[in-house]
């Protein structure tokens, strides 16, 4: 196996040490973790009100506003990694202890992805 995985010293000081468990993980923990996360952000979106159209479809999920902007956030089971294109850029995120984490700046998904949304759309939501 080749791991891609590139550690930053942001990485570092964030106390990531040691590859991502991604690593490790079979087909079908990755699927089901990545699978988990998707649907927490589906449900935070639909639990917060907020004006943001959703549409999920084969690991696919598409956040849509009103200004006609979109964020999408998708599994890459090659790489074990959920990354997620903004306006603001792409990024890719693994599993470490728990979380996902950035791979170049080790901010964690949900936090990051909370911000990209209110970027995008000044709606402000916790994805937590």
């Amino acid at each position: 196996m080749v791991c891609s995985a590139v550690f930053t010293s942001a990485n570092m000081q964030a106390g990531i040490t040691t590859r991502p468990d991604a690593i490790t993980m079979n087909e079908s923990e990755f699927d089901k973790k990545s699978t988990d996360t998707l649907l927490r952000i589906e449900q935070a979106i639909e639990d917060s009100g907020a004006d943001i159209d959703f549409e999920a479809a084969g690991g696919i999920l598409t956040l849509e506003f009103t200004n006609g902007t979109k964020i999408i956030v998708n599994k890459q089971g090659a790489a074990q990694q959920i990354w997620v294109a903004a306006k603001s850029g792409g990024f890719h995120y693994g599993h470490n202890n728990g979380r996902w984490l950035n791979d170049q700046g080790g901010g964690e998904l949900m936090n990051e992805l909370a911000r990209f949304i209110q970027e995008q759309s000044g709606e402000n939501i916790s994805l937590n």
